[in-house]
């Protein structure tokens, strides 16, 4: 079991786009409100006093969309700036990005993840569940200004769906020739949309890699990252492709994270709910930074037994969360 040292911070659960894999179409969401959210300094709280003495010290901030939180740009100043942080990234899907990514790199955030599920437009808008002006060219001037102020790596996440965006995999793959970008190709998931993920099933790495194999040639690359993703790189490539296969194998021995939800909630496994710790309420409630941390310590201990295994089977039952409430 690897060391949990990975943190995923969801600071809002809110989205400006409704992802096909993320929630179903017309499907009406209950936000959290306003004083259900940690506020920056309970959250700051929590990363300083308890995360970081129990052992993280890598971050990633997510959503719902994090660029709709206010003040983030603050946000990410006041957690690069403890001593103890060792890596502090971000998940976006850029909408929001271009205007402030210069203000977001000199606040000391050094990696981005920018969701880019499609080079076409239309089919773009239709994975996002936008029904009117195109998002594509906004979010795609995002990745400019990210990679132009010095993000690096600059990775991109892609979602395959079966029938909608996968016959697009070797164009988003060549965008790892000629620059220093990282996409990452990432199993559909039943989670947040049970619908299309019934009707649409998944494709494996594995059949994702034959195709790129088949035109380029593929070798594993010397280039790791924090997360479960099997790295490869297209001979001669300045970047990678990565492969996160949650569906078609099992890598919970590697899993080295937790996921904090906008809210207070620490989830020790995203495709299980058993353990999760609401440490919101148990913050304001007055209970010891010592006894919350003593909790936290009693989850990260018991998380081997919680991690979900049951790949064979797929997952089962119904989530009380989508994709983007949990933070991803």
């Amino acid at each position: 079991m690897n060391q949990v040292d990975y943190l995923r911070i969801s600071l809002i659960d809110r989205c400006n786009f409704r992802c096909q894999y993320c929630m179903p179409e017309g499907a009406e969401l209950e936000y959290a409100l306003k004083q259900q959210l940690l506020s920056d300094a309970e959250l700051l709280t929590l990363i300083q006093e308890v995360f970081i003495p129990v052992g993280f010290t890598r971050f990633r901030l997510t959503g719902g969309e994090p660029l709709l939180r206010p003040g983030v740009v603050d946000l990410v100043k006041a957690i690069a700036s403890f001593s103890e942080t060792q890596d502090l990234s971000m998940t976006t899907n850029g909408f929001l990005l271009s205007p402030i990514a210069k203000n977001l790199y000199e606040a000391g955030l050094r990696r981005i993840n920018i969701s880019l599920d499609s080079l076409d437009p239309d089919i773009f808008d239709q994975i996002i569940g936008n029904h009117g002006r195109s998002r594509w060219q906004q979010v795609w001037d995002g990745i400019q200004a990210a990679y132009k102020v010095g993000f690096n790596p600059l990775k991109l996440n892609v979602v395959v769906i079966p029938g909608v965006n996968d016959h697009e995999i070797l164009d988003l793959a060549a965008l790892t020739i000629d620059k220093q970008w990282h996409v990452r190709f990432i199993e559909f998931m039943p989670i947040g949309n049970w619908q299309l993920f019934g009707d649409r099933g998944w494709v494996s790495s594995t059949d994702l890699r034959q195709r790129i194999r088949k035109q380029w040639g593929l070798t594993e690359s010397q280039i790791r990252g924090n997360g479960p993703a099997d790295v490869f790189q297209i001979p001669g490539a300045k970047g990678t492709l990565g492969f996160i296969s949650q569906m078609s194998e099992c890598f919970c021995d590697r899993c080295n994270r937790m996921r904090f939800s906008a809210d207070g909630w620490l989830r020790p496994c995203l495709l299980n709910e058993t353990g999760q710790l609401d440490l919101k309420t148990a913050l304001r409630s007055g209970v010891s930074i010592h006894q919350l941390r003593e909790q936290v310590r009693h989850l990260l201990a018991i998380k081997p037994e919680i991690n979900f295994k049951g790949r064979d089977s797929g997952t089962t039952g119904t989530y009380s969360r989508t994709m983007s409430q949990i933070g991803g």
